[in-house]
């Protein structure tokens, strides 16, 4: 019955409203963006790139917690780990969490 002054200018924002109820969503996503999944994409980025250079004489440790020396790689995605001496498990590469000593390749002469 009373129109308060609020209700009164409320009408007639058009475009202009509807943008800026979006810019808080946009600001949202653009700091999620920077702060989750940039530094997720990177951080494997980096994983896959520690997984390719593998070779064998690295000695590694698996992501269920096992250090071994890489005796073999093959290239189905698999690797041969030798745990202890004459035991040897097949892993699968990416399952590979860290590399801990890294050997040097052999020189060409």
């Amino acid at each position: 019955m009373f129109a308060t002054p609020a209700f009164a200018q409320a009408t007639g924002g058009g475009a202009a409203g509807a943008f800026t109820s979006f810019v808080p969503l946009i600001l949202i996503f653009a700091i999620m963006y920077f702060l989750l999944i940039r530094p997720q994409q990177k951080k494997m980025k980096e994983h896959k790139g520690m997984v390719d250079a593998l070779r064998r004489g690295d000695q590694v440790v698996t992501q269920g917690g096992l250090i071994g020396k890489v005796s073999k790689v093959k290239d189905d995605g698999e690797i041969e780990v030798e745990i202890a001496e004459g035991v040897k498990v097949r892993v699968i590469r990416h399952t590979i969490a860290q590399v801990l000593n890294k050997t040097e390749p052999a020189e060409k002469a």
